[in-house]
């Protein structure tokens, strides 16, 4: 089997900037809600059996403590926050597993669920479905994968390499030097992307760097100005390679079979109607008496 993991807040985004407003009768946004709900259908629909979504269910989380600066839920459209909720309560009542993160990111339930689901033999290959380069740690040979639902591009180590030219254990190291603007943490000056793969590639972790700037690739012009700069740093890389550093120890689910999608629950009808989207339910009723049949 497969299993699909959903990045729920990237495709809360996602909708809410590429869908016109739609609001309920008490004057509440749904349309992003309604928009991530038929996406998921649609998966169901074309074969997808287990399927569990991660929401930020508030933006901050452990991470705020760490660092001051890390990012918040400052400056997020309202119409936007509020769709949370209503979104996880909508999944559930269509039958799909949802973790809202509270202590913790939707990434870190992500990582998290992966790690968990790959090492069940019964399962063939995990689908992280998000672009985010955060989850490119999660990435294991062609068995734990990223899937851009939005251009239809599947990520395997070797996609990983080719992106960032290095591999993905290596990936909180590379964002602890490059940063994370989305994130709101600034790496370490001097540092981009290719000086970072050129280092990284030879050297997979931070520790693994000599503190010597003449033992560096002889081809990186720049070595000692980047040595010098990370080791006056070296606490703060260390720091932000914790913030890049997906936890894999959220209680996320017992069993696999939690996963399977079995049909909406009674109140999903309810539900449909509050969103203005009387076919969800028709396309989830017919789905489910197909898999009822098998």
């Amino acid at each position: 089997m497969d299993i699909y993991l959903i990045d729920g807040t990237y495709e809360l985004f996602r909708y809410f900037y590429a869908v016109p407003s739609s609001k309920d009768s008490s004057g509440q946004e749904i349309g992003a809600v309604r928009g991530v709900l038929g996406s998921i259908l649609t998966m169901i629909e074309g074969g997808a059996t287990h399927i569990g979504v991660a929401t930020d269910h508030v933006i901050e989380s452990f991470r705020n403590d760490l660092y001051r600066d890390y990012k918040t839920g400052e400056g997020v459209d309202p119409e936007l926050l509020s769709q949370f909720p209503i979104l996880e309560e909508a999944l559930q009542s269509m039958g799909v597993l949802v973790w809202p993160m509270i202590e913790f990111e939707a990434d870190d339930a992500l990582a998290s669920a992966a790690a968990k689901t790959a090492k069940d033999k019964r399962v063939r290959r995990v689908i992280i479905c998000t672009p985010d380069k955060d989850l490119s740690q999660c990435v294991v040979g062609s068995r734990v994968v990223q899937l851009d639902r939005r251009r239809e591009s599947v990520r395997d180590e070797a996609g990983v390499i080719a992106k960032f030219g290095i591999k993905p254990s290596s990936i909180p190291d590379y964002l602890a030097v490059v940063g994370d603007t989305a994130d709101g943490y600034p790496g370490i000056v001097g540092w981009g992307a290719k000086a970072a793969a050129a280092v990284f590639s030879r050297c997979p972790h931070l520790e693994d760097i000599p503190k010597d700037w003449h033992q560096w690739d002889p081809t990186l012009r720049r070595a000692r100005p980047l040595a010098e700069a990370l080791f006056a740093g070296w606490d703060d890389a260390l720091l932000f390679r914790t913030l890049a550093t997906l936890r894999v120890d959220v209680p996320v689910f017992r069993s696999i079979d939690e996963l399977r999608w079995r049909g909406p629950a009674k109140d999903f009808k309810r539900t449909c109607e509050r969103i203005k989207a009387p076919d969800l339910f028709r396309r989830a009723s017919e789905k489910e008496n197909i898999v009822r049949k098998r």
